[in-house]
């Protein structure tokens, strides 16, 4: 597997450092926290909605 070894992280993390600076990275992980925080929100309302629409739809629905 990728990250087995420590030497592994502590190599990804080098080269994240280099590609985007120290200034940006924190910046970077608080957009990337706020996208999934939104994805998964998004997919729990995708899931109650299907779990509360009928499995027939001529029958329950009249949207057409």
């Amino acid at each position: 597997m990728f990250l087995r070894e420590p030497s592994h992280i502590l190599l990804l993390l080098v080269v994240l450092v280099v590609l985007f600076g120290a200034k940006r990275l924190p910046d970077s992980a608080r957009s990337l926290g706020k996208s999934m925080r939104i994805f998964k929100g998004e997919m729990k309302e995708m899931k109650e909605e299907s779990k509360s629409e009928p499995k027939d739809p001529e029958k329950g629905s009249d949207e057409k």
